[in-house]
Order: C-alpha cells, then sequence, then structure tokens
C-alpha cells in the first residue's frame, strides 16, 4: 500500500482524486490545505495550516511532512500547484504524480500552448495586438488560469481597452459561440493514447462544470486529441477543452495535464483516471475497461456538518425512522452502519405493534446490527428505558423527542437531522 498525498485538499480537482483513490487496496490517503475549506469534512487524515505554495519555506514544510508521513506520492490538485511542485521534483522526498515539465509548462500558459502549436487548423483565431481585431465579440481569458474563470465576452472596442486594463496577461481570440466541450485523455507509460472521452459541459458554475454528459467521439476531436499527444509527452490522465465556433467547427480553448474536477463521469463508465495514472507511475501496463451506458453527471451544493457532542450509544425508533413508508431509511442504516464501524451501541428502542424480530426479517435487517432490542408497549415512555447518559436518540415522534430531552437531558434527532451525525471522511 501507498501512501498518496492529495495536495490541496479543499479543490474540486482533490476531490475527484479522492472519490476515485478511497476504496482502492493500494492506497492510502492523506490530504493536505493551507487554509480551512471543505477538506475538514472529507478527508480522515488532514494535514492542516500548511505554508502557501509561494512561502520560502514551503518545500521544507512539504519535506517534512513526507518523511513524517511516509508518503509516496503528491497529487496536486491546482494547476499552480502542479506547475510548482513539477519546478522542484528533484528537491522534494517523494514523487510528484505530474507529467514532464516541459508539457506542464506550455499548458500552463495559453500563450505558450497557442504559439506551442502554431499553425494547427484547430487554433482559435488570436489577435496579438487590439488594433489586428477585425470584428467584435471577441473572448479575452488570462493566459494563466483554469477553467473559465476570467473569461469575458468583448464587445467593442471601448470595452476591450477597459478590461485590458490591468496586470492580468490575456490571451485575445476569436469569439466561438458554440457548445463548450472537455475531452479527457489518458496515455500510458508507452506513450499511447488510450482514452479520448468528450463530454459536453452543459452546465458550469464559476468555471466548474457541473453538469455532464459524455458524448460520441467525432474524428476531427480524435484527431485533435492525437495531435496533442503526439507533440506533448503526458503521463496519464490529461485534458483538453474546446468550442465550436460559428461553423461548427472545434477550437482549442486550453490543455492541462491534470485530473478535472467533472472526470468522474467516465470514471462511472469504468475508467478510473486517478487510478490508472498511479499505475502509470509504478510501471504497470492497464487494460481499460469502459461500460457503454449513457451517463449524465449534475452537482449542487451538499452540506457537511461538525457536531460538538460525544456519545457512545445511540437509541432509535422502528416504526416511521428505521422504516419510512413501507421502506428502509437507506441514510439511517448508513449511519447505523457507521456507528456500528466506530464500536459505538445501538439499541433499537421501540412501541412496534407487531413482531418486531419478524418484521426486521420483512425489511432484511439483521438483528444483529442492534446491540440490543427494546420492545415496550404504547403505555410506557421511551424515556424510562434510557439507561445511557451519554447517549443520543432518534425517533419521528416529537412527543417522544420531548420527552426524552426533558427527562434524561440527551440530544434528540428527527430524521432531517440525521444528515448532521454522518461521517464522510475516508
Amino acid at each position: 500500500m501507498k501512501n498518496v498525498f492529495i495536495f490541496p485538499a479543499g479543490t474540486e480537482i482533490a476531490f475527484e482524486i479522492l472519490n476515485a483513490l478511497k476504496y482502492s487496496k493500494f492506497v492510502n490517503i492523506i490530504g493536505g490545505t493551507s487554509v480551512s475549506c471543505h477538506a475538514e469534512f472529507v478527508f480522515e487524515k488532514l494535514i492542516s495550516n500548511m505554508p502557501n505554495i509561494d512561502d520560502e519555506n514551503f518545500i521544507d514544510v512539504l519535506n517534512e511532512i513526507i518523511v513524517e508521513n511516509n508518503i509516496d506520492y503528491i497529487y496536486p490538485a491546482h494547476d499552480s500547484v502542479i506547475m510548482k511542485l513539477t519546478e522542484f521534483q528533484k528537491q522534494i522526498k517523494a514523487q510528484i504524480v505530474t507529467s514532464p515539465l516541459k508539457t506542464v509548462d506550455i499548458c500552463r500558459s495559453k500563450v505558450k500552448t497557442y504559439e506551442y502549436f502554431s499553425g494547427e487548423a484547430f487554433l482559435p483565431k488570436v489577435y496579438e495586438d487590439v488594433k489586428d481585431i477585425d470584428c467584435y465579440p471577441v473572448f479575452i481569458k488570462p493566459s494563466i488560469g483554469q477553467g473559465s474563470v476570467g473569461v469575458q465576452k468583448i464587445n467593442s472596442r471601448e470595452e476591450i481597452e477597459f478590461a485590458l486594463n490591468s496586470d492580468t496577461e490575456y490571451v485575445i481570440c476569436e469569439y466561438l459561440s458554440g457548445e463548450e466541450y472537455t475531452i479527457d485523455c489518458f496515455t500510458d507509460i508507452r506513450g499511447e493514447l488510450r482514452v479520448i472521452s468528450p463530454r459536453v459541459r452543459a452546465r458550469t458554475r464559476a468555471g466548474i462544470s457541473v453538469r455532464s454528459e459524455l458524448i460520441k467521439l467525432e474524428e476531427s476531436l480524435k484527431n485533435i486529441a492525437n495531435i496533442i499527444n503526439d507533440n506533448l509527452e503526458f503521463n496519464g490522465a490529461w485534458f483538453f477543452q474546446v468550442k465550436k465556433n460559428n461553423f461548427g467547427e472545434y477550437r482549442l480553448m486550453e490543455i492541462s495535464p491534470r485530473i478535472p474536477g467533472t472526470m468522474g463521469t467516465s470514471r462511472n463508465l469504468g475508467i478510473n483516471f486517478p487510478l490508472l495514472t498511479l499505475y502509470n507511475m509504478w510501471g504497470e501496463n492497464v487494460y481499460i475497461l469502459n461500460n457503454d451506458y449513457n451517463i449524465l453527471l449534475d452537482r449542487s451544493f451538499i452540506s457537511r456538518f461538525k457536531i460538538d457532542i460525544n456519545y457512545d450509544t445511540l437509541y432509535v425508533d422502528f416504526d416511521d425512522t428505521i422504516i419510512v413508508k413501507d421502506k428502509v431509511n437507506e441514510i439511517l442504516i448508513m449511519l447505523l452502519y457507521q456507528m456500528r464501524n466506530k464500536r459505538k451501541k445501538i439499541i433499537l428502542l421501540t412501541k412496534h405493534s407487531k413482531d418486531i424480530y419478524e418484521s426486521l426479517k420483512k425489511y432484511n435487517i439483521s438483528t444483529l446490527l442492534f446491540d440490543k432490542i427494546i420492545h415496550i408497549d404504547q403505555a410506557h415512555k421511551k424515556s424510562d428505558h434510557i439507561q445511557h447518559g451519554n447517549a443520543i436518540f432518534i425517533d419521528d415522534s416529537f412527543a417522544e423527542r420531548k420527552d426524552v430531552k426533558e427527562k434524561c437531558g440527551i440530544p434528540v434527532f428527527d430524521l432531517d437531522m440525521v444528515e448532521s451525525l454522518l461521517d464522510w471522511r475516508v
């Protein structure tokens, strides 16, 4: 098993790498972050308060972390971090999961990318100077950037002069009015392009694709991918983005030698790009297993919680709690198994009107899930049977929760509150 350090751990890229690797028996995951972020809720082991990559002591601190945690590989999860770690690979005491420095350097700058592939038909028309613009609108985008961050549609000479009045270096290119696509690729240890997986960026937020669907690979996209792969040296996963112009022709927007945050679209067809890239690092030949069903990815904000209570026992109801509308409450069952994994006691406390053991059997719930089953009649109070002070109580009944809270003084939870008890760290 190899120790893999994902940094920075709070990006969408990091979350995709984590989701791709967390079930692998070959990998132990550690996260690292310089700021307080969502990584605190999903990484079981997280190293916080790391210096920024531009701090003069960053490499020294990173090496200390590597030695203390026996880290074998560092998986960069941000474009600037990839550039920094690749540039300083020789000084770092772990292997960086990256492509060669020349590739990373060219891909980091759109100016360098367009210069390197100058003359290729898939490049958009680029204007060297505002005076060269022959028609509006045009696109401007930061030369150093990622996703759609900083991209602007410019409609006039006045707008572009105002927009360019900053310290940011922009690329000025033709306005591409068509849809935007990301093409996920994988290059194996022999340099062979093994995967070309295009998807439409149907909806984006803050430059991140939040709705994406795989599309059929067109010959023109295949040709672009092969030209890029033949001219740059990649190690494992990489991607490029294109948009269509007014004539429906694909034009290159950017290339990046890293995992994109929405690569999970392809992963859920069977192509695990982050793990395949590690196999590259290990010198392994790989077989690509790709299912052929249609898949659509859509995501939105999710909530994760921290609660400052410690408990060793969970009391839980059955009717309208574990079973809701004649179905097993999947979220609650998930919590119960998490509690079992944490060695906490689970006590089923119910006024079920039938044989509780037969009902559990009906819903395929093992009695072994519970440390104890307390079956009482309707006349009794559940609060009378709670004997653990360091406990919580889950029940759909407000009256029961109120009584337990007042008499036992322990935290009580309705079904809509269960999500706050779940632990998503891996």
